[in-house]
């Protein structure tokens, strides 16, 4: 998985990115994979469900429009701006703890660093749905990242969580359409992983200087919280 967001280690360069509209990570449209496999999540209208590093991202007006209400948590507030400007929304803005948020109907948005939310900031979910914060990260910040999850989420939540996985030149078929040995790495001790999905594509290289050909697995992958014991 590429990594693009130093966030916690650097949270300036996420915030300069912003600035200077370097935002190529943007998607202009929903998520197909997410529009696919969230139905089959079965989650009642009214859920509450966390989206962590959201950014702008448009996949939360489809879950508002499913019915659901939506949290996200982001640190630039050039992008909270944006969203809701975007999506022609006039919030409502008022501080909670160190965290600014952004509310609109369904729509909520904490703007402040994720690294430093506290379960009474966040408040109760019923979900979490990670699209690109994971793969915006460095190595290093991903266990960070996964550590900060597991502080918040209740016991039994799920995850859907979606990457774009590089294929290692040595791996065979198995091991490139099975679980990443990272998402096994970073996620196994808090949670049950179920891979769900594997789409397979030839592409161009994003960090290759000749644009080179890459083989890139998008994986939709179901997670849920394991019960503490005791």
């Amino acid at each position: 998985m590429a990594a693009k967001q130093e966030s916690g280690a650097d949270n300036q360069l996420w915030i300069q990115s912003w600035r200077d509209r370097r935002i190529d990570f943007h998607q202009s449209v929903v998520n197909p994979l997410m529009k696919q496999f969230w139905p089959s999540l079965k989650l009642a209208p009214g859920s509450r469900v966390f989206v962590p590093l959201c950014g702008k991202s448009l996949d939360m007006t489809w879950l508002a429009q499913q019915g659901h209400n939506v949290i996200g948590v982001e640190l630039s507030a050039i992008a909270v701006k944006a969203f809701f400007r975007e999506n022609g929304l006039r919030p409502v803005k008022r501080k909670v703890g160190q965290f600014t948020l952004w509310r609109h109907g369904r729509l909520s948005i904490l703007c402040g660093d994720y690294f430093a939310l506290s379960k009474a900031e966040i408040g109760a979910f019923d979900m979490v749905y990670d699209r690109a914060a994971l793969t915006a990260l460095s190595e290093h910040d991903r266990r960070l990242y996964v550590a900060q999850l597991t502080r918040l989420v209740p016991e039994n939540i799920r995850v859907m969580l979606l990457t774009i996985e590089d294929a290692a030149e040595d791996a065979t078929l198995s091991q490139a359409v099975g679980v990443d040995t990272e998402i096994t790495s970073l996620f196994s001790a808090g949670f049950d992983i179920d891979l769900a999905f594997v789409d397979s594509a030839f592409e161009i290289d994003p960090d290759s200087p000749d644009q080179a050909m890459r083989r890139a697995e998008y994986k939709v992958y179901q997670l849920t919280a394991k019960t503490t014991p005791g």
